[in-house]
């Protein structure tokens, strides 16, 4: 057991997806795995392992953030061996084009974070998703027709900012949304050499400050869950 999950080893995969509401990664097992068992429910962050098409699948919660989604990934990578990660969630659109329940696949993850400043002083490290992750699930997404929008996308250590116009420096810049967690997955992933990949659903727009309901967002995610199990498999 490591300190914030409770699994024995082998009861982990070596696939893993990423939401970060653990209600979310319990819908999730329900919904699309066979047989799954729940191994962590320390801290409420629940964590389940079933199958998919066959091969092993297990799904964690993280919690809202990089610090938190950093403590999750740093254990399941380091002391289950986890290999390849996909964080499935929601993001905010930053474009007119990027529209309520579209899916974006993460290229690159700019960020307001201060979490690589120590490692990288007076230097920018950009987190990018792993290739073969990617071409896998647009390949898979494309098959299915299922649209998509792919490129740089801003993990923010805010989710209130303090004036709700800052967002359009970002944009300016072609960064498509915002979410909390994919420039750290990708940093950490890079660190320990395993694959990591991040698709989203925009849950809301910052442009036509518009929302979805929580049943369309639990119809969308469905597409989104699609594509991040295909490319496990």
């Amino acid at each position: 057991m490591s300190i914030h999950l409770e699994a024995r080893p082998g009861e982990i995969a070596e696939s893993v997806l990423l939401p970060g509401d653990p209600m979310r990664a319990k819908w999730i097992a329900e919904t699309f795995l066979e047989d799954a068992v729940c191994y962590n429910d320390v801290r409420a962050m629940l964590g389940y392992t079933g199958t998919y098409k066959g091969k092993r699948i297990s799904v964690q919660g993280t919690g809202m953030g990089i610090p938190s989604a950093l403590i999750y990934c740093h254990e399941l990578i380091n002391e289950y061996g986890v290999k390849n990660l996909i964080r499935v969630g929601s993001a905010g659109s930053y474009q007119p084009d990027i529209n309520l329940r579209d899916i974006v696949i993460a290229m690159a993850a700019s960020s307001t974070s201060g979490i690589n400043n120590s490692r990288f002083i007076n230097a920018d490290y950009s987190p990018t998703a792993n290739f073969e992750l990617f071409m896998k699930a647009a390949k898979y997404a494309e098959g299915a027709g299922i649209p998509i929008k792919a490129g740089n996308v801003l993990s923010s250590d805010e989710f209130y900012a303090d004036e709700f116009e800052s967002y359009q420096k970002w944009a300016e810049f072609g960064v498509l949304c915002v979410e909390m967690e994919a420039a750290g997955l990708y940093t950490i992933a890079a660190k320990y050499n395993v694959r990591a990949l991040a698709i989203l659903t925009i849950s809301d727009s910052l442009v036509t400050k518009e929302k979805t309901t929580s049943d369309e967002r639990e119809t969308t995610f469905s597409q989104m869950i699609d594509i991040a199990l295909n490319t496990l498999t």
